[in-house]
């Protein structure tokens, strides 16, 4: 659709310049005829728009069928039209060639035989300097060079806590290590740095994370005034489990060794997501909600399924440590809060496992 747009203007904004008659007619002749092919599609496409709004009137049709119908007309004409000057774009770029190569005469005397532009940017011409003839480099359109970009960030992993901030306490935890879990869905930006290409980026956006701990032993969360307690309960548990949701702002210094690609007129554009990344920062953010859910059988065998809803003294501030490395867009994260979990206490949830940066 792009291109199609582009050929559209080109009709209100091409101009040739030439002092050489032969060349001239020819590139108004190609002209003409992709003015032509265009002119023929557009009216085909209005008197199919006025026929289905003539349905829609009378009621024959509705709204959103008017809709669908005019988007696929626009559809099939927008093809022909790519389609009808596909021909005439070959012949206009042989002629360019042919111009070039000194198979159409020129006046030695012109500066400037063939300009084409397009947004009065210059799409190729001939230039004639000191008598020799070079062809500039077509300026064909590139993607932009996109100093942000956006991604869809997804996580999943285990999670657990830490004692006095040492990772061996992960041995005697209360919590299953395997099936406490955490599971992450956000949005980010990533900015480059500087103006021009680089590997060092600032990343930064927003998540919703689901942190659970599943605790061992029969075990469950029961509130001691300002303290949370784990305390033994007295039917056999089949599920217990503390979640706590929350939502978080990530920021991290990002480099990204991708390899950038260089054009032959030593442009630069910048390329991201296609080689390792490694992401260093932080978060901080708020919890949402904490709930606890319990499952067992009672003593008349029948089968409860209890949530209980409560802060459990859970902090609502959080904040922490945060770091990744990646492979395009897979990657292992590891996130570690530094403040305790729980008030009064000394321990700091701590989440490890798989990400993804779409």
């Amino acid at each position: 659709m792009k291109r199609i747009l582009l050929v559209l203007v080109f009709l209100c904004t091409t101009y040739v310049q030439s002092q050489e008659k032969f060349f001239e007619e020819e590139v108004r002749k190609i002209a003409e005829k992709i003015e032509k092919i265009t002119q023929k599609e557009k009216n085909f496409l209005k008197e199919k728009v006025k026929a289905i709004n003539k349905k829609l009137e009378n009621e024959e049709i509705t709204p959103e069928e008017a809709k669908k119908l005019k988007t696929t007309a626009a559809s099939i004409h927008a093809l022909n039209i790519e389609n009808g000057i596909a021909l005439e774009e070959r012949k206009l770029q042989q002629l360019v060639q042919d111009k070039t190569n000194g198979k159409i005469a020129s006046n030695d005397d012109s500066d400037y035989v063939f300009n084409l532009q397009i947004f009065n940017k210059d799409i190729g011409f001939i230039e004639k300097k000191n008598g020799k003839k070079r062809k500039r480099r077509k300026k064909l359109t590139r993607k932009r060079n996109k100093r942000t970009t956006t991604q869809l960030v997804m996580s999943f992993g285990i999670n657990n806590v830490l004692t006095n901030d040492d990772l061996g306490s992960l041995e005697d935890s209360n919590y299953k290590f395997w099936k406490s879990r955490s599971y992450e869905i956000g949005f980010t930006w990533k900015t480059r740095l500087s103006k021009k290409a680089s590997m060092t980026y600032f990343k930064y956006g927003f998540s919703f994370l689901w942190n659970n701990l599943r605790t061992k032993n029969n075990q469950l969360h029961v509130l001691n005034g300002n303290k949370t307690d784990l305390v033994t309960f007295n039917q056999q548990l089949t599920e217990s489990r503390l979640r706590h949701v929350q939502m978080i702002f990530p920021m991290h210094l990002e480099l990204d060794f991708s390899k950038n690609k260089k054009y032959k007129d030593d442009f630069v554009r910048d390329r991201t997501h296609k080689s390792f990344r490694i992401g260093v920062g932080g978060f901080f953010g708020l919890k949402l909600g904490t709930r606890q859910y319990l499952e067992y059988t009672n003593s008349n065998n029948v089968s409860i399924e209890e949530v209980q809803k409560n802060s459990f003294n859970t902090r609502i501030f959080n904040y922490g440590l945060s770091t990744y490395l990646a492979y395009k867009s897979y990657g292992l994260f590891v996130k570690y809060d530094l403040n305790s979990l729980f008030k009064n206490t000394n321990l700091r949830n701590i989440s490890l496992g798989l990400r993804l940066d779409l």
